[in-house]
């Protein structure tokens, strides 16, 4: 089961109207995502609490990492850069973080809100290889955008 994301975007939008709270705008996205697609094993958000560093926010599947350095691993790539971060093979991404061992591939999207602030980042973990394109990058983005621009 793919996500249909324009169903996702809908869904989401009508749980988070009025919503400026970003730990639940992130509990309810993380949540929403999670159960939408069969690809999805860990779907959770990493929250900037410190300069360059990330702590675990909501989630959804096993236990993550609790602190990320933005110079580590692929979340803090996609905190450091500010771009998204589809890796294929974990096992080929140099400096990966192994938080589980039966994580294949991911994609990880910065998060910010509307006045461009970075809040964190949007890590989906499948234990599939592969499992992620540009498709996903663009709808999950679309979420996000849409979901935090009026953030806290």
């Amino acid at each position: 089961m793919r996500a249909d994301y324009d169903e996702l975007a809908k869904t989401i939008a009508s749980l988070t109207e009025g919503e400026t709270d970003s730990v639940a705008l992130m509990a309810t996205i993380a949540c929403e995502l999670h159960h939408a697609d069969a690809r999805f094993d860990w779907t959770g958000f990493y929250r900037v609490t410190a300069p360059a560093l990330l702590k675990i926010g909501p989630y959804q599947g096993g236990h993550g990492c609790l602190v990320i350095p933005f110079d580590r691993g692929v979340c803090g790539a996609a905190a450091r850069t500010g771009e998204v971060q589809i890796v294929d093979d974990v096992e080929a991404f140099p400096g990966h973080i192994a938080c589980s061992s039966s994580t294949r591939s991911e994609i990880v999207l910065p998060v910010s809100d509307g006045s461009g602030r970075l809040l964190g980042v949007l890590d989906i973990d499948s234990d599939q290889p592969g499992a992620f394109d540009a498709a996903d990058a663009e709808a999950l983005g679309a979420i996000l955008e849409a979901s935090f621009r009026d953030a806290e």
